[in-house]
């Protein structure tokens, strides 16, 4: 473990190199949720089927934010309740410039790969020969375009799921620009390489393994997903120290004990 200090005149925020386990991180992903579970099933479910709700990213930002905020929130030992989720829109057009920039490489590269697609679904497709039967069915090639586009999905999403991995948490807890969040994001994940693609595989396959049960499980796993990314984040981050909470969360003002007064007699 090793920390990388920005520049005192950089106002960036410092973080560690080659410290993210991925399956420490899921055990204390697990950790952290386990006794509010539920909560989190809640507000990881809602979470992600509104930011699905509307094309083009425009939710996914503050609904990622907001389900980050309550994960940081349970790690700082504060409470935390369902409302917290919506929180997420206190950084609503930070997290929509990077939600926005997600779409980028997506597009750059994924409309070449599907004009790629049909023309090589074209070219592969059998043809009879003059004066011959009709072919039986699609050759090797045909599927193996199927095969060669599917895997530039994979990579793409792999791709952009790994660099912007903590684009939400630094927008959340370091309140950072969009833009900036992004280059931070970037600049840790390339300290973290190893470590971040080995964590978002792992949740993928628990995510497959969970899909595998009657598709429904892929839904009871989202809570320790996003909690193993938050101790991740955790690892190579330091938590920013939270301001002080809502005057309800301290309990009956009259219970409270007042502080020293300190005016001039």
């Amino acid at each position: 473990m090793s920390d990388d200090l920005t520049d005192p005149a950089d106002d960036r925020p410092a973080f560690r190199r080659g410290v993210i386990r991925p399956f420490q991180c899921l055990s204390e992903g697990w950790q952290l949720i386990k006794d509010d579970y539920w909560l989190f099933l809640g507000i990881t479910l809602v979470g992600v089927l509104i930011a699905g709700a509307v094309p083009f990213n425009i939710l996914l930002g503050p609904m990622m934010c907001g389900i980050y905020y309550c994960l940081l929130r349970k790690a700082r030992g504060r409470s935390v309740k369902f409302e917290g989720l919506f929180r997420g829109f206190d950084h609503f057009a930070q997290s929509l410039i990077a939600s926005l920039l997600m779409l980028i490489p997506i597009f750059a590269i994924l409309l070449p790969a599907y004009v790629l697609l049909f023309v090589g679904l074209f070219a592969t497709m059998p043809k009879p020969a003059p004066g011959g039967p009709p072919p039986s069915g699609p050759g090797g090639g045909f599927f193996a375009v199927f095969g060669a586009f599917y895997l530039v999905i994979f990579i793409t999403i792999l791709l952009v799921q790994v660099l912007f991995f903590f684009v939400f948490p630094l927008i959340t807890d370091k309140k950072l620009p969009g833009l900036q969040a992004v280059g931070t994001s970037f600049r840790a994940v390339m300290a973290n390489f190893g470590g971040v693609v080995g964590l978002v595989l792992l949740i993928a396959l628990l995510g497959l393994a969970g899909s595998l049960a009657c598709c429904i499980g892929a839904f009871f796993v989202l809570p320790i997903h996003y909690a193993a990314y938050a101790v991740a984040y955790r690892h190579v981050f330091e938590l920013e120290t939270e301001e002080p909470p809502p005057v309800q969360d301290y309990g009956d003002p009259d219970e409270r004990a007042l502080p020293p007064d300190t005016s001039p007699d």
